[in-house]
């Protein structure tokens, strides 16, 4: 090593990537023309790193339009640096289709830039060549002295004094690169089987079953998995549309207009899960006319009032009323702006009321009854979370028809515009994330309710589950889905409280969920050596960061000067490494705060307790 600063970022995803625009853009006013050496590490290519490399299969899509994404800041990013603007990914792609911008990628992908719209749903082997131009990018806008030097490899072990140089640890290298501080974005973390899915998968062993636990669907195998049988399928999100499609058109099937062909390589999909219904479609129309002021009864203020309560906040007591009147603020705002005719009270009234009423009360229901006449304008998040609950069929036949016709229900629902509250029920769902993030550990509840109203599929791919289920590929078994195993008949057997009584066998389960981010079941010898180390964790896993600038606290408290961490294995974990334009975009406020610590450090090491901004 030289004696020039060494800043070492593990992981090469959007964000790490995001970290060093960050540094870029804070270089000059933060550490001058002073020389660093920034070393980036990663098994797969910088820019779209493993999630969203560009050896993956075309067929798998964004689940947000192109006109919905982007890596960089504008106005509406709350920064301590300077905002660095820079185009959208649909902005982006007509600069490669006009001549502005010239990037290096297969001929695969330049037709499928060339045809990109705003709205259309891109692959995200797309994405992988967006994220590497922005990449590029990042490093072009560095100072002259400073400079990135790339490792391909897995970073296995980080170690080192907290008031000296740290070492990380390559696999298959015999000498550690040597750093004055370390940023890990690692992203998304293979998990160790719990308890579980160890006794499952022991299971399929004895009687030659196959069992796929949580996994990346990209990187699953999925071979085992037999033309026509019967395979059952626990989850109903994302990691599921992943697997129906490569499943069905990756084996060779195709549709045409709403009806699916098959190959006669398909299994057969049983699905259910705890709800029993896929995610919320994405909404298929643009924003117009006035947002909804976000945030509004849940902002910083609030966020930093509970910060300061002794003891974790909890949930239900603290966040969800805070939650609930945000988006019923956003919901009922557009409602009374947008489509005042199908209100009953005047919008000032109605807002006074409103601010004071408790949520759930009666009182609430009252107010609103009287002022929105029609309950489909109402904002009613139990329903929309467990639309199943309480509902009951007498037949898995008699099931399939009623999810077909609530999931065309969503589709027309959230593809027509004269539901736009729906919209803005998104937007205040993106401004409570934004306040969240530096709550710490808030439990999987709000993340699941999110992902499922925030970051469902697109329409077209739920047209596609349609069809699919029109043409027996695809089965539905509702809610409450549960799975036992039978030692006699050597089979798995799934339930649901859809169908009371009845039951599906199958000699395959898959578990159609992304494994839980958790420093104790990680397969990550890096995040584990940090535990074993001394890291603090949660009651659920993820590794305690300091939300101001993503240092990594140590089970005493205190935060590691040299040590940062972001990402969705953090108790700062955010809605994803990129987001909507003009959203706030939380992880672009996180990767400025690590950017502007890390640089305040490396100008002046004395700042060891907490580096200045």
């Amino acid at each position: 090593m030289t004696g020039v600063p060494a800043l070492v970022i593990v992981g090469g995803g959007p964000r790490g990537t995001g970290v060093i625009e960050r540094i870029a853009a804070n270089a000059t006013e933060l550490y001058g023309d002073r020389p660093l050496d920034i070393h980036l590490v990663d098994p797969y290519p910088p820019g779209g790193g493993r999630i969203w490399r560009q050896d993956q299969s075309p067929l798998l899509w964004m689940n947000s339009m192109a006109e919905d994404v982007t890596m960089f800041t504008d106005d509406t990013v709350p920064l301590d640096g300077p905002v660095s603007p820079g185009p959208a990914l649909h902005t982006w792609a007509a600069d490669v289709r006009e001549g502005r911008t010239a990037v290096g990628a297969d001929p695969g992908i330049l037709d499928e830039i060339h045809r990109l719209g705003g709205q259309d749903f891109p692959s995200r082997r797309l994405q992988s060549a967006y994220l590497r131009w922005v990449y590029e990018r990042a490093l072009a806008a560095l100072p002259p002295g400073i400079t990135v030097h790339e490792h391909t490899g897995r970073a296995v072990r980080l170690s080192g004094p907290r008031g000296g140089r740290q070492q990380v640890w390559i696999q298959g290298r015999d000498e550690p690169l040597t750093a004055e501080l370390v940023v890990l974005t690692v992203g998304h973390l293979d998990a160790r089987p719990d308890a579980g899915q160890q006794e499952l998968t022991a299971f399929a062993a004895r009687h030659r079953l196959v069992h796929l636990p949580p996994d990346f669907t990209a990187d699953t195998d999925l071979g085992a998995l037999r033309a026509g049988e019967p395979v059952l399928v626990r989850g109903f999100g994302l990691a599921f549309i992943d697997l129906m499609v490569l499943l069905t058109e990756g084996r060779g099937g195709r549709h045409e207009e709403g009806t699916y062909i098959p190959s006669g390589r398909e299994p057969v999909l049983y699905v259910g899960s705890r709800r029993g219904v896929p995610y919320r479609s994405k909404i298929g129309y643009p924003w117009d006319g006035e947002r909804p002021p976000l945030p509004h009864h849940f902002g910083p203020d609030r966020a930093a009032e509970i910060l300061a309560r002794p003891g974790t906040p909890d949930f239900h007591r603290d966040l969800w009323p805070l939650i609930t009147r945000e988006l019923g603020h956003a919901h009922y705002h557009r409602l009374f702006t947008a489509h005042p005719e199908r209100t009953a009270m005047a919008r000032g009234d109605f807002e006074e009321k409103y601010a004071v009423a408790a949520p759930g009360s009666p009182e609430l229901a009252a107010l609103v009854a009287s002022a929105v006449p029609d309950p489909a304008d109402r904002l009613d998040l139990d329903a929309l979370d467990r639309p199943l609950d309480g509902v009951r069929h007498a037949s898995y036949d008699a099931l399939q028809e009623a999810l077909r016709a609530h999931v065309t229900a969503d589709l027309e629902r959230r593809h027509d515009p004269r539901h736009s509250p729906d919209l803005a029920v998104f937007l205040g769902l993106l401004s409570v994330y934004g306040q969240v993030t530096g709550l710490g550990d808030i439990g999987e509840r709000w993340h699941g309710f999110f992902s499922y109203l925030a970051s469902g599929p697109p329409g077209p791919r739920l047209h596609q589950l349609l069809a699919l289920s029109r043409a027996g590929v695809v089965r539905f078994l509702g809610a409450g889905m549960t799975v036992e195993t039978d030692e006699e008949r050597g089979v798995f057997r799934a339930r649901s409280a859809t169908v009371p009584g009845a039951y599906t066998e199958a000699r395959a389960l898959v578990e159609a969920r992304l494994p839980d981010p958790s420093l104790r079941s990680t397969r990550s010898a890096l995040l584990s050596g940090l535990y074993a180390d001394g890291a603090a964790a949660t009651d659920t896993g993820l590794l305690s960061v300091d939300p101001a600038d993503g240092r990594i606290l140590g089970r005493d408290g205190r935060a590691h000067p040299r040590r940062f961490a972001l990402g969705p294995y953090t108790t700062a974990r955010s809605s994803g490494a990129f987001t909507r334009p003009r959203t706030g975009g939380p992880a672009f406020r996180q990767n400025d705060g690590t950017a502007r610590a890390a640089l305040a450090f490396l100008r002046d090491p004395s700042c060891r307790d907490r580096p200045t901004t």
